[in-house]
């Protein structure tokens, strides 16, 4: 009966112990390799926006200001019915509208977007395209940064993407802000050190043009990015995390925050059951301890949803051994690792992490966990959402 309790822990024991050792590794900056490119390179920011009138004008003009001297706009009103495509073009920018309701979603708007600059004349094609939402923000010296970097290797780059939460957010959302920061900065850093690349996010995305145009956008994927991502470097082109480029957008109330984590967290469990141990597989039998890291990684879930699979995990296992008189080091092996994730948490607090969230909050971690169980019932009772889902914006 140990061996056996033992077998089915297995799994919770390697990505506890994996994400542990990715956040460590991501508790230190990455080293600054900003290498300035050409002054004659070209380049085009594209803003997939469905629906986004109610936010849209004053994130345009700021990426407006931004983008001067670095980079033309293109504004995809992607099955819009509001006022998204007349905003973009009273402020002057470029803008192309899409309507095909039975294909939504980002990664159709980005194909619409690619499709549109191919039958541009070959002199105006851009050497660099950047992907950032409507809802999202940025600065001129990212756009620069992550524009440099993107011709300078020749690969897919992202740039840091975080949420901001406002100050009277509640708990939930600053932890949520919190556990946003943990995926998008500090594994992401682990996983570039680690794996030698790190994951596309959907927004803060740049791309050679010669990688765009032959990549596989058209998606109707709930984590589009995700696999774009695992495409591209499937095909040898793993993309690097830069650091020192930026883009934020405002956290979400607490019912958009759980809705938005339905659609992510549901997306990226299909994704992780589907591919994840294929890739291992694959993986393993090159040898490659590299893409066995990133394939391990694909697989590791959310922080909240490994939590609560290791709280049952252990409360399961350390029951049948008492109730059995069976050895308890399976549980205890597990509780272990889960202590140390926590520490492992702790200074990915400490090392920037305190700026989202606060140390009186920290005490509603519990709370946190209990708001989140229902979307993990679900998620098992339905499995993923089906459909792209866009979340609802605050006014």
């Amino acid at each position: 009966m140990t061996l056996i309790i033992a077998l089915l822990l297995v799994p919770l024991v390697i990505l506890t112990a994996c994400f542990s050792l990715e956040v460590v590794a991501g508790l230190r900056t990455l080293p600054n390799e900003h290498a300035r490119a050409a002054s004659s390179s070209s380049a085009v920011i594209v803003v997939p926006a469905h629906d986004e009138a109610s936010i849209l004008r004053d994130r345009l003009t700021a990426l407006k200001a931004a983008a001067e001297g670095r980079a033309r706009i293109l504004l995809v009103a992607d099955n819009c019915a509001d006022a998204t495509a007349d905003i973009g073009r009273r402020l002057g920018i470029e803008v192309i509208e899409r309507n095909d309701p039975e294909r939504r979603g980002k990664g159709f708007a980005l194909d619409f977007a690619r499709e549109h600059l191919m039958r541009e004349p070959p002199e105006t094609v851009p050497e660099v395209v950047i992907v950032i939402d409507a809802d999202c923000t940025t600065d001129g010296e990212s756009l620069t940064r992550l524009i440099d970097r993107c011709i300078a290797s020749g690969n897919p780059c992202q740039a840091k993407n975080i949420q901001v939460p406002a100050a009277d957010s509640s708990p939930a959302v600053q932890l949520s802000t919190f556990a946003f920061f943990v995926k998008n900065v500090i594994r992401q850093r682990g996983m570039q050190r680690l794996a030698g690349r790190g994951h596309l996010l959907g927004t803060g995305m740049a791309f050679p043009w010669r990688i765009f145009e032959n990549a596989e956008l058209a998606s109707g994927e709930l984590v589009e990015d995700m696999k774009l991502g695992q495409d591209l470097a499937a095909q040898g082109h793993g993309s690097i995390f830069v650091e020192e480029a930026q883009v934020s957008s405002g956290a979400e109330s607490d019912r958009n925050t759980l809705s938005q984590r339905q659609r992510w967290e549901g997306g990226f469990l299909r994704n992780a059951l589907r591919v994840g141990p294929s890739l291992l597989a694959q993986a393993v039998a090159k040898g490659d301890r590299r893409a066995i890291w990133a394939a391990v990684n694909l697989m590791i879930p959310p922080i909240a949803l490994l939590v609560v699979l290791d709280i049952v995990g252990i409360v399961s296992a350390g029951a049948i051994a008492w109730l059995t008189g069976t050895a308890a080091w399976p549980a205890l092996v597990l509780a272990a690792l889960l202590a140390i994730a926590f520490m492992a948490i702790a200074l990915a607090w400490r090392g920037g992490g305190s700026r989202y969230v606060p140390l009186r909050t920290l005490a509603s971690v519990p709370f946190y966990l209990v708001w989140k169980v229902p979307l993990y019932l679900g998620l098992a009772r339905t499995g993923a959402p089906k459909h792209w889902l866009r979340t609802a914006r605050d006014d």
